[in-house]
């Protein structure tokens, strides 16, 4: 009874997968049987799930591009840059659409980040600017210099025009920026020991002769409450109006949280802490009106008070929903996101020359480990809507990850047959016909006199945008202007540029390898050779434009001078109709 069965798995299961497995442990026959049959089970893809990157599609160079961030629609990707400057990326087409720059900032840029409709990005930099760009005029609108080079920096995520940012200082607590005015108010992130559980305004000095670390925060999807992670693994629940905390969650082990950030829908919190975890926490509150919920909660508990009281609403804010980690490696984790529909969960490798990305789903499992380049990595973002990851090496390349796509027609019909070769059909006399002998086609109950409303745009299951606000999701095209020295060179006079056009100058071919449009057409004889350089031509004489002239106006006399013209080959005769009139020279 089990040797079919055997012979039946033994075509399923690689060599490699079922001596890995057996290697380390010794079993009966029965349970080897049985192992087996798990492990087939575990190894199997289904065609409908495992809808994540797998391999590098390709890879953006502009510069040492150090961070990214994506537009609410994945259309835009903004790049920070080592220069100062902030390139985005038109990410249909993979060309740049715009780049930021400005002539006082030529510092790194720590952070982008863009507004809720994309007509906005937030720029933080090394020489501790904040920079607030209009992205279709590519016009400064605001620029704010703090008192600590901000390592992070995020926009008011309720708002459309954001006046309000949030700043993570290198040395320094979170702090709310007003970009109009360039007033800065220091966020909270200790619970002080007393019984109305306010905490301490500031906390510039260092706490017990220790360095101060950095702290992460972020805002919530409406923006009207900012989740701080601080170094005693707590993570509190301030009101950025008022500057109260109002529920606190202290997370296992205590360690130091580093990074603090949001599923696109609000419903899930991550954070990821020193002890080398990444935390997957379940928003219980309100997606819109949160801290009015989260007062209610406050007056409900009067039973309790002070620090006490504070945990108490934050076990009813957030609950722990899933661990992440590698037990074998202990690794710890860079920039950890979410997906663009939150069901998976990625963090890059902190190692030195590593570039791997470990996927998760929201069980819990390890799906995929994605090895690149022996280049660190140092930013990760995950595209809104496709099954797209884009990542960050330390030789400021952004590489593409994307799914390996094959065609595979029999998993969406069963009935379909895949032919390894051309064969010969048949095709009955009625197969195409619109009326078969057989049946009638059934007729459509569409009644053909309804209006069909080709103006209201339906929203999207991944968009949470208000409809009634206009949406930046592409830029036009703007061609780059000539280097002035190249226009130097083509304005000199006619035979100049006659011969530029006409050699395959190096000054042409680096054009065309950039790809950048010319002010000249090439001539016919370069495409009628393949391109191959030819000699410079001499200025025509006289004779030679009067021949021209009789070409275009009259048919050529018949002489000995032009019956040597004739004998030569079409192509000499068609530059006398090129772009700027060059004759045939004697």
């Amino acid at each position: 009874m089990n040797a079919p069965i055997i012979g039946q798995l033994s075509l399923s299961l690689s060599p490699f997968h079922f001596f890995h497995f057996i290697s380390g442990f010794s079993f009966s026959y029965t349970n080897i049987m049985f192992y087996q049959i798990y492990f087939v089970g575990f190894y199997r893809k289904d065609p409908l799930q495992g809808d994540f990157p797998e391999v590098i599609e390709e890879y953006l160079q502009h510069g040492l591009m150090k961070c990214i961030a994506f537009n609410r629609r994945g259309t835009l990707l903004a790049a920070g840059c080592t220069d100062g400057s902030c390139v985005i990326w038109d990410f249909e087409t993979r060309g740049i659409a715009k780049e930021l720059r400005d002539k006082d900032c030529v510092a790194a840029i720590t952070s982008v980040c863009w507004s809720k409709y994309g007509h906005r990005i937030l720029v933080s930099a090394a020489d501790k600017s904040l920079t607030l760009w209009d992205v279709v005029s590519g016009e400064k609108i605001t620029c704010i210099t703090l008192q600590q080079t901000p390592l992070l920096a995020r926009l008011h995520s309720g708002s459309s025009t954001p006046s309000l940012c949030l700043a993570c200082p290198l040395s320094s607590a979170p702090m709310i920026v007003d970009l109009n005015t360039g007033n800065t108010t220091l966020l909270p992130v200790t619970v002080a020991d007393v019984d109305n559980g306010l905490a301490p305004p500031s906390r510039n000095k260092p706490t017990d002769g220790l360095p101060f670390t950095p702290t992460a925060a972020c805002f919530n999807k409406c923006g009207d409450l900012v989740y701080v992670g601080n170094s005693k693994g707590e993570i509190l629940i301030i009101d950025p109006k008022s500057i109260q905390v109002h529920a606190m969650v202290p997370t296992p082990g205590g360690a130091v949280i580093k990074n603090i950030v949001f599923s696109r829908n609000g419903q899930f919190l991550l954070t990821n802490s020193n002890d080398r975890t990444i935390r997957i926490y379940e928003n219980l509150l309100p997606l819109k009106d949160g801290l009015m919920a989260l007062e209610d909660l406050n007056k409900t508990l009067d039973e309790v008070a002070g620090v006490e009281r504070m945990k108490v609403v934050g076990s009813r804010c957030l609950a722990l929903f899933r661990e992440f980690q590698d037990i074998i490696t202990k690794v710890h984790w860079k920039a950890p996101c979410f997906s663009g529909d939150g069901e998976w969960v990625i963090g890059g490798s902190a190692s030195k020359g590593e570039h791997k990305i470990y996927i998760w789903d929201r069980a819990g499992h390890l799906v995929k480990i994605l090895e690149g380049p022996k280049e660190a990595l140092i930013d990760l973002a995950w595209h809104p809507v496709h099954p797209i990851i884009v990542s960050v090496s330390l030789t400021g390349l952004v590489y593409i990850w994307a799914k390996d796509h094959t065609e595979n027609w029999s998993a969406f019909a069963p009935d379909f047959k895949e032919l390894e070769e051309n064969e010969e059909y048949v095709e009955c006399e009625d197969e195409f016909d619109l009326i078969p002998g057989t049946e009638k086609v059934k007729e459509s109950d569409i009644n053909q006199d309804d209006e069909v409303d080709i103006v209201t745009v339906e929203k999207d299951a991944f968009s949470d945008s208000d409809v009634s606000q206009e949406e930046l999701c592409f830029l036009p095209a703007t061609p780059c202007p000539d280097v002035l020295e190249q226009q130097d060179k083509c304005v000199g006079s006619s035979s100049k540029v006659m011969d530029s056009n006409n050699s395959g100058s190096p000054l042409s071919e680096e054009a065309e390898q950039n790809g950048q449009a010319t002010n000249h057409a090439s001539s016919p004889l370069e495409e009628d050779t393949g391109g191959t350089r030819m000699k410079r031509k001499r200025k025509p004489s006289e004779k030679g434009l009067e021949l021209q002239a009789g070409k275009v106006g009259k048919p050529l006399k018949s002489s000995g001078r032009l019956s040597k013209l004739k004998s030569k080959p079409d192509t000499d005769l068609d530059i006398g109709n090129g772009m700027y009139g060059d004759g045939v020279s004697d």
